[in-house]
């Protein structure tokens, strides 16, 4: 099966500031892939050169086998981009804009896909209405609807629910899950990390213009050493002297413990009897994306597979 995007060492320059530095990755048909990194981490970029906005100084990027530059046309008809930028054209209604974007690319009886995405992100009741009149979350579901228009395998949303409310978030991952179980490819960059939790098998983190670790979500959460925070509300609200070492914080009422694995909960309880100190609470909290994301974004330059 052809790879749905395939970008081999690629590296762009802006001046003497590299923004892209040997980027390698292969993204599979029908993945839900999150590209996640720090502001200036070069995800924007690595999307502007997979659209062919931007050329790239070396390397190559192909979409559903076709070369982004030498066979732009093909590459583009296969993918779909969701910018962070609210880029529109005042002049038109959202169904005249939905129209005139079919329109670039080729397609004249698109009604009834244009309806279906309309009512799928909450803009029947707008779809006549200018775009300037339109606040910044139905813009921003309009975004959505253009990349959509033309039914590409490949969907890439930066950032698509910056600025949104609650209520168009969920409706538009439950319309992009959709989307992914028909076979859509779907790479997703977001500051939201919960979303790319709960949606992506695979992971890529940029830091600096490298790839620094890309690995399926199940092993990020698994393998990466970030431990595990035990929290307890105690009777006297007091460790014995052999646990303060390992005490990491309070929060409202709560001590935090910090553990690398599962065996130290036991040692940790047995010390508590021992000292006479009754559990009134206590909860195991297991390492998340975010916490992974910080570790990582804090160590030197390595990567992880």
């Amino acid at each position: 099966m052809t790879a749905a995007i395939v970008v081999q060492n690629v590296c762009k320059y802006f001046g003497a500031f590299c923004a892209l530095d040997h980027v390698h990755l292969e993204i599979q048909a029908g993945e839900f892939f999150a590209l996640l990194g720090p502001n200036g981490a070069g995800k924007t970029t690595l999307i502007h050169t997979i659209a062919g906005l931007s050329v790239a100084d070396s390397g190559s990027i192909h979409v559903m086998g076709n070369h982004v530059t030498k066979q732009y046309r093909q590459a583009r008809m296969r993918l779909g981009i969701v910018p962070q930028e609210l880029v529109f054209d005042p002049f038109f209604t959202v169904r005249e804009t939905l129209k005139i974007q079919s329109g670039y690319y080729g397609i004249s009886d698109n009604g009834a896909w244009i309806d279906e995405i309309i009512a799928r992100l909450g803009l029947a009741d707008k779809a006549d209405t200018n775009m300037r009149a339109l606040s910044g979350g139905m813009k921003r579901r309009v975004m959505v609807a253009q990349a959509l228009v033309h039914k590409p395998p490949v969907i890439i949303l930066d950032e698509p629910t910056a600025g949104v409310d609650v209520e168009l978030r969920q409706s538009l991952w439950d319309f992009i899950r959709e989307l992914n179980v028909a076979g859509h490819t779907i790479v997703l960059t977001t500051h939201y990390l919960e979303e790319a939790e709960a949606l992506c098998n695979r992971i890529a983190m940029l830091k600096q213009g490298k790839v620094i670790a890309l690995n399926s979500m199940q092993n990020f959460i698994s393998t990466m050493s970030v431990g595990y925070t035990l929290r307890l509300r105690l009777l006297p609200d007091t460790l014995p002297s052999m646990l303060q070492e390992i005490q990491t914080g309070y929060r409202n009422g709560y001590i935090e413990l910090k553990l690398d694995n599962y065996t130290q909960i036991e040692p940790v309880l047995a010390q508590l009897r021992l000292s006479d100190i009754q559990i009134l609470e206590m909860q195991l909290l297991q390492p998340d994306l975010e916490d992974v994301f910080v570790s990582l974004m804090n160590n030197p330059l390595t990567q992880t597979q």
